[in-house]
């Protein structure tokens, strides 16, 4: 390796600079921006592949897991910047806002969403900042708090769904849910136990999963083993045999050929 360069400016603005290919698993616990100032960043998400290059900016919402792949393109080295929203913050943000935006905005369920290229708000708030990561010098809370708006904002005039998605703390049974399955996928339970785990009956916990996706329980908590299988078989530290029953399948079988519909391909040729 080249060099590896990862500048963090209070987990809010993080810039990374990467002269050679780099894979990771990556689950985000706050909302995201991204931006690419140059180089090339692969996203692979619920079976879904994203190219991003230089200039492109993508928003990713907060509890999902996605494998990214950072590359040099045309001798460039990879360099991005990330934006991230706590919850504090967009609480209070949430207290400046007319209510009905955000109550009569229908939720944008995907987990990631490209943003449209050349707009010069994006380009102008992610430019703005590097100074900062180029100097070494952490900004001042106040100057993170106006980047933090900037950031709002370019996402509520992208479109008026993602105020849904932004300030989804409105409906606080949200995060628990996501919580509880993503700490509990794995395992045997029944879904009259994982609705009276997470404090519902079962009829509250299926209308409430309803607004968190489209998928029912049963294929959610499928996806998401898939996921994870995914991410072990190509770190190589585990026999897709071992990575089958980890996840949460009884039957190899039954594994490989969801496996294959989900990715195209069997797990032992998984790269």
């Amino acid at each position: 390796m080249e060099k590896l360069d990862v500048f963090d400016c209070s987990n809010v603005l993080i810039a990374s600079y990467f002269t050679d290919e780099r894979g990771c698993s990556h689950e985000n616990r706050d909302h995201t921006l991204i931006y690419l100032r140059s180089g090339q960043l692969e996203i692979e998400e619920q079976g879904r592949t994203t190219l991003l290059r230089e200039g492109d900016c993508a928003f990713m919402r907060r509890d999902h897991r996605m494998w990214l792949r950072k590359r040099v393109e045309d001798g460039k080295p990879y360099r991005s910047v990330v934006l991230k929203f706590s919850r504090a913050f967009l609480r209070e943000f949430y207290q400046t806002m007319d209510k009905r935006a955000v109550t009569e905005a229908k939720r944008d369920k995907s987990s990631l969403r490209l943003l449209p290229s050349g707009r010069a708000d994006i380009r102008s708030l992610f430019e703005s900042v590097m100074p900062y990561f180029e100097s070494a010098t952490k900004p001042s809370e106040e100057i993170l708090r106006l980047k933090m708006t900037e950031g709002v904002y370019v996402l509520l005039n992208t479109d008026k769904s993602l105020y849904a998605s932004l300030f989804d703390f409105v409906d606080p049974w949200k995060i628990d849910i996501l919580d509880f399955l993503n700490q509990n996928y794995m395992y045997d339970l029944s879904m009259e136990e994982i609705a009276r785990y997470t404090g519902r009956s079962l009829a509250t916990f299926k209308r409430d999963f309803k607004k968190i996706s489209e998928l029912s329980p049963q294929k959610w908590i499928i996806r998401r083993r898939l996921e994870a299988a995914h991410e072990l078989i190509r770190s190589g530290r585990k026999k897709v045999t071992e990575i089958c029953f980890d996840v949460g399948f009884k039957n190899l079988s039954h594994f490989s050929r969801v496996y294959k519909e989900m990715y195209s391909h069997s797990p032992i040729h998984t790269v």
